[in-house]
């Protein structure tokens, strides 16, 4: 016999096979447990946003960051005043120096000789007023002697006038000879002019002295010229030996012993690693409620991504693009803009330590918080809104 299930003439009901009966079999529904679980897990995601909206809002949205800023400091360029061969190079590459410490020598001998020069012409110049007032001092014995010269040749012609008024008329009542009224007048003419020549030889002896006194006023001026060439050449003479003006590290140094170095060209350069800072090149985007003395955070590749703390200093008054050699010029041809960067100094807070270990060049990335101009925006726009109302 067959055990397959048979239907017999007239029956009409449907035998339901294993696969019919799986079709018709209920779903299973999640338990408890896991319903649980989802809820737990719905309410930590609901929450974890409410959470990271909250802290957006009241923190997050005021994080400015930027990873285009750099270490920087104001690298002083050492260059000799005066031209002349390196005699000595008194420090070696990436030496630490202070202020005022000696870095290189130049052969001093030619300005030592024109200093020597000049102290020739300062003696010179003394030496040639000392001659004027010895002068001066002979020229007044002169004019004593001209004077009496003088007073005797004024007494003479008084003299002879007296004589020839005497004379005068006792000749013309026939008392004394015609001739001889004639010499007596001829005697007091020739006094007289002996007195007038007298005058005139004292008169050129006093101006001498006035002579001798312009020729003590140019040596004089003689020596204050020596003088300032005997300053300068001082000045050169001193400059011969190149200082640091101020502390910190020898960087790029190209002077060598033997090099004939021109004034104003670069041997080397001090860093002051004291004074380091951060230059961060913010997005224009980014800069609506950024304010000097902001708190900021400063990441140092170099550092591992140790953060140090610092502040806003300053904000540059133009972008990087204003001072390129050639700045944009964005009104010829076609135009796409392009969101700007302006240059943001950040004041440095590290310890000596980590000081130590920076140096102008690091790759840092800087966070200022922005949160104490909070507000500001709308201040402004309000401010604005009431300038446009008064404007109608």
């Amino acid at each position: 016999m067959s055990d397959q299930p048979h239907q017999t003439a007239g029956d009409t009901s449907i035998i339901e096979t294993p696969e019919a009966q799986g079709e018709t079999t209920p779903r299973r529904r999640l338990s408890g447990r896991a319903r649980l679980i989802l809820l737990l897990v719905l309410l930590a995601a609901i929450l974890g946003g409410a959470l990271w909206l909250v802290r957006y809002q009241t923190s997050g949205k005021f994080m400015q960051e930027t990873n285009d800023a750099y270490i920087r400091a104001d690298l002083v360029t050492i260059a000799p005043k005066v031209s002349g061969y390196v005699a000595e190079v008194l420090v070696a590459d990436n030496q630490d120096v202070t202020a005022g410490q000696p870095l290189v020598r130049i052969d001093p001998r030619s300005y030592r000789a024109q200093a020597a020069q000049a102290e020739a012409q300062i003696a010179q110049a003394e030496a040639s007023a000392n001659a004027s007032r010895a002068q001066i001092a002979q020229q007044r014995a002169a004019i004593e002697q001209a004077q009496a010269q003088f007073a005797a040749a004024q007494a003479k012609a008084r003299y002879d006038a007296d004589e020839v008024r005497r004379y005068t008329p006792l000749a013309e009542s026939g008392a004394e000879s015609r001739q001889q009224l004639a010499q007596l007048r001829a005697a007091a003419d020739q006094s007289a002019a002996n007195a007038r020549a007298q005058a005139a030889a004292l008169a050129a002896q006093q101006r001498q002295v006035a002579t001798l006194e312009a020729q003590i006023g140019q040596s004089r001026a003689q020596r204050q010229g020596a003088a300032a060439q005997l300053a300068a050449a001082n000045v050169d003479v001193s400059s011969t030996v190149i200082r640091s003006p101020v502390a910190g590290r020898i960087g790029d140094k190209t002077a060598t012993v033997g090099q004939f170095a021109t004034a104003g060209t670069r041997l080397m350069s001090v860093v002051p690693l004291r004074q380091i800072y951060v230059t961060a090149n913010f997005k224009e985007t980014q800069l609506a409620l950024m304010r000097p003395g902001q708190p900021a955070t400063i990441k140092v590749d170099a550092l591992d991504g140790t953060e140090l703390r610092g502040r806003v200093a300053s904000l540059s008054p133009g972008t990087g693009a204003q001072f390129s050699l050639l700045p944009p010029q964005n009104a010829t041809g076609n135009f796409t803009k392009i969101v700007q960067r302006v240059p943001v100094r950040i004041a440095l807070e590290a310890s000596p330590a980590a000081r130590r270990l920076l140096v102008p060049g690091l790759s840092v990335t800087v966070t200022v918080d922005t949160r104490s101009a909070k507000g500001q925006l709308d201040q402004i726009r309000s401010e604005q809104k009431r300038l446009s109302e008064r404007s109608r």
